[in-house]
C-alpha cells in the first residue's frame, strides 16, 4: 500500500511542473478492473490450485496526459494491481496528420487486437495469439505489458475526399526488445511496424504488422525472435467482426561440447514455430434513456500452438459471453470458454469482470 501512495503521489507530482509549461491543464483519469474467475476440469469440478475460484484485481491504472504545445502531447501511466510499475511514460510530436514522432514507453504496433484498450475489449482479456506473440507473456519468456522503450514513427496518408479518414495508416519503430521497465541486454535493437488500410470505409481496417529481433534472457533462451500478422476488422460501432492470424519464430541454444575435454560450452541455435488465429464477432444491442445501454452478445473462436514441431501441441478456445455497459464509464463482461487441447481433457472456464474508468 505504501509503495502504491508513493507511485501514485510521484504521478501528481511530475504533472505539475509539466502543467506550468503546457497549453492546458494535465488531464488526470485511469480505470480499475476487479475479476472473479472459475477454473473448472472435464466434469465441472473445481481444479487444484489456489486459483480455480478467485477474485483478484486485474488492472488499476492511473494516467496523467495533456499539450505541452500544439503539437506536443505527453502521457504517464501507472499500474498498482500487483506492485507499482510504470505502464507508459512518452512524448509525441505530432506538427501534421502525416508524420509524429513518439519516445518513451509504449505499446509496440503490433497487430490487430493489442493496441485496444482492455476495458473495451469484447471478451474479458486478450486473446492468447496475442497474449503469447505480442509480448504481454511472450513465448520467448521475455517481456510484460505489450510495451517496451523506444521510439515510433507514426501518420495517416491519402486523406479521402469529403471523408474524416484516411486510406493508409502507418506505425514503424525500434525498440529495445526487452519489454517493458528493462533495459537492452543483447545490444540488438528490434524493429516493429503496423500498416492499417481503411478501403473507402472507415469502419473496415485491414491489418499487416511485422516484428523483427532478438531477444536474450539467459545462455538456453536467446536467440531469434520473429513475428508477422495480419487481420481484418469491420467496426460501426454496432456490429463488430474481427478476425487475425499470428506467426512467430522463436530461437533457443543447445548446448554441445566438442573441445576433447569436454568443458568448453559451445551454443548453436535452433527454431520453433507457434501461430494462432482468433476470430470474434458481436452486435451492440442498445436500450434506456436516449440508447445509452449498451449490450454485445459476443462468440470468440481461437487456436494457439506454442510449437508446431509438438504433435497435438495446439489448444482450442470457445467463448461466448456478454459485454454489458450500464453507463459510459462502467462495464460488466461475462465469459464462459470451453478450452480443448489436441491431447488431454478439456475443461472449463468462467470469468466475471467488472470495469470503470474516469
Amino acid at each position: 500500500m505504501k509503495r502504491n501512495l508513493l507511485l501514485l503521489l510521484a504521478l501528481v507530482a511530475i504533472s505539475f511542473p509539466i502543467a506550468l509549461q503546457a497549453q492546458e491543464a494535465p488531464k488526470i483519469s485511469g480505470y480499475v478492473q476487479g475479476l472473479f474467475q472459475v477454473n473448472l476440469d472435464k466434469d465441472g469440478k473445481l481444479k487444484d490450485g489456489d486459483d480455480a475460484s478467485t477474485f483478484k484485481m486485474r488492472r488499476v491504472r492511473l494516467s496523467v496526459d495533456g499539450k505541452l504545445t500544439k503539437d506536443l502531447s505527453y502521457k504517464i501511466q501507472g499500474d498498482f494491481s500487483r506492485s507499482p510499475m510504470l505502464v507508459d511514460a512518452y512524448l509525441k510530436y505530432k506538427p501534421c496528420n502525416e508524420f509524429a514522432i513518439q519516445v518513451g514507453q509504449f505499446k509496440t504496433p503490433f497487430s490487430l487486437e493489442s493496441p485496444i484498450n482492455p476495458v473495451n475489449l469484447e471478451i474479458f482479456d486478450y486473446g492468447e495469439s496475442v497474449q503469447k506473440l505480442v509480448g504481454y507473456s511472450d513465448v520467448c519468456g521475455v517481456g510484460t505489458l505489450g510495451r517496451d522503450l523506444g521510439v515510433m514513427a507514426s501518420g495517416d496518408l491519402f486523406k479521402l475526399k469529403g471523408k474524416d479518414f484516411s486510406l493508409l495508416t502507418y506505425y514503424v519503430g525500434v525498440f529495445n526488445g526487452n519489454g517493458a521497465n528493462a533495459l537492452d541486454n543483447n545490444n540488438r535493437k528490434d524493429v516493429v511496424g503496423r500498416l492499417e488500410i481503411h478501403p473507402w470505409l472507415k469502419a473496415l481496417t485491414i491489418s499487416g504488422s511485422y516484428y523483427y529481433g532478438q531477444y536474450l534472457k539467459d545462455d538456453i533462451n536467446r536467440g531469434t525472435r520473429n513475428r508477422w500478422s495480419a487481420g481484418i476488422q469491420y467496426n460501426d460501432g454496432d456490429i463488430l467482426v474481427r478476425g487475425e492470424y499470428l506467426s512467430g519464430t522463436t530461437g533457443y541454444q543447445e548446448v554441445s561440447y566438442n573441445d576433447h575435454l569436454g568443458l568448453t560450452p559451445e551454443y548453436n541455435e535452433h527454431l520453433f514455430y507457434s501461430e494462432g488465429y482468433y476470430a470474434v464477432a458481436g452486435y451492440n444491442f442498445r436500450f434506456g434513456k436516449n440508447n445509452g445501454q449498451k449490450m454485445m452478445p459476443v462468440l470468440r473462436y481461437e487456436h494457439f500452438a506454442q510449437d508446431l514441431a509438438i504433435y497435438q501441441g495446439a489448444t482450442d478456445y470457445f467463448t461466448a459471453g456478454i459485454n454489458y455497459w450500464p453507463v459510459k464509464s462502467l462495464n460488466f463482461k461475462l465469459d464462459y470458454s470451453l478450452i480443448k487441447p489436441e491431447a488431454g481433457d478439456p475443461s472449463h472456464r468462467i470469468v466475471g469482470i467488472l470495469s470503470y474508468k474516469f
